[in-house]
């Protein structure tokens, strides 16, 4: 099978409504509150998930069981992200405060860390002629991208009639319009738009429902189904479906076939994001307050699975075995969550969580 990798998508934090220390899915969200243990948790495993499926691009060609995990995986860790941002984007109005978390939470974090990518990838590729461009986002800042469009348009999904339908004709119209280009990821941002689109809608008691018992336990044989059906789709299904970057003539396909994969997907991805948020722990653990620092792990631990793509670490040998992936595994989730820390957070606060008071008006809130 042809490794397919998701280089060129390759996801983002800035006072959130949960607390004052901001995170990937919450950036430029309202006012400061009590953080809610549960969405911490939520975005501290996704973000868990996120490392470990890139830890296993370089593996999917040794391994069945590798691929078919990572396509169970790549079907939610994102669409749960995204369904969350929707949920702390309620409230956006526009408001000066909100802006401003807006540039500073989003934009600016996403103009540094697409320079600081374009930067490492001319350096690592020796390759000095390698342009840099804010239009075409490098590898994990489509989310970004994405994140920034979703907020704005998120006042007219509150004034339209019908708007998770909506969402999912534009989202399937993108799959079948080939010649949408890559700027600003337009695919990815259309094609994931319905995920942002349900969270705006979503209130806090259906997050009640999702966590009950009996759905925790449904959730153990759906999970089960879905790793045994990826295990039969790996060698009959193209795999960049569930990157949502391309449309269907791009991946070989008909267009109607891209009309029946883009719903198919959405339910799909939404059923296996329920199974995986009614098992996210509603309580206090030790990885709670790790959830505040995301965006750190989002877009730092990409450095090391460019790294490890770009010099070849892991080789081959005992790292291709069952053994070797399951050490990987751990490696990578050990190193995001390191990477989530204070410490990790603070170093970086200049390009995460930049005050830029200097650029607003003082009596702007």
């Amino acid at each position: 099978m042809t490794q397919i990798t998701d280089q060129r998508p390759g996801r983002i934090e800035a006072g959130d409504r949960n607390g004052a220390a901001p995170s990937a899915p919450e950036a430029a969200g309202g006012p400061a509150k009590k953080r809610d243990a549960f969405f911490d948790n939520a975005k501290f495993l996704a973000i868990v998930l996120v490392a470990v499926g890139h830890s296993w691009e370089p593996l999917r060609d040794d391994s069945r069981a590798v691929s078919a995990l990572y396509i169970v995986v790549y079907s939610f860790h994102m669409p749960a992200f995204i369904v969350i941002s929707g949920y702390f984007s309620r409230s956006f109005d526009f408001r000066p405060g909100q802006v401003r978390r807006l540039i500073t939470g989003i934009a600016v974090p996403y103009v540094v860390f697409e320079i600081a990518y374009s930067l490492f990838h001319r350096w690592a590729d020796d390759d000095p002629d390698m342009g840099i461009t804010l239009l075409d986002p490098w590898y994990l800042t489509w989310f970004l991208v994405a994140l920034f469009i979703w907020r704005l348009t998120a006042p007219i999904w509150r004034l339209v009639r019908w708007p998770l339908p909506l969402a999912l004709a534009i989202s399937v119209l993108a799959v079948v319009s080939p010649d949408i280009g890559d700027d600003l990821d337009l695919q990815r941002v259309l094609q994931f738009l319905p995920f942002f689109v349900l969270g705006l809608l979503l209130k806090p008691e259906h997050f009640r429902l999702v966590r009950r018992r009996e759905v925790r336990l449904a959730a153990v044989p759906v999970f089960a189904a879905a790793v045994v059906f990826a295990y039969w789709a790996v060698t009959r299904m193209e795999m960049a479906w569930f990157f949502h970057r391309d449309s269907a003539q791009e991946l070989g396909a008909p267009w109607w076939t891209g009309v029946l994969m883009s719903l198919a997907l959405f339910g799909c991805s939404l059923v296996l994001t329920v199974c995986f948020l009614a098992w996210v722990p509603g309580r206090r653990t030790w990885f709670t307050a790790l959830g505040a620092g995301t965006l750190c792990g989002y877009l730092l631990h990409g450095f090391l699975a460019q790294s490890a793509s770009t010099w070849h670490w892991y080789g081959s040998g005992p790292v291709h075995e069952p053994v070797g992936a399951v050490l990987v595994s751990v490696i990578a989730a050990a190193a995001v969550t390191l990477l989530c820390t204070p410490p990790v957070r603070r170093v970086f606060r200049f390009a995460l969580e930049p005050e830029m008071a200097w650029a607003f008006r003082k009596d702007r809130r």
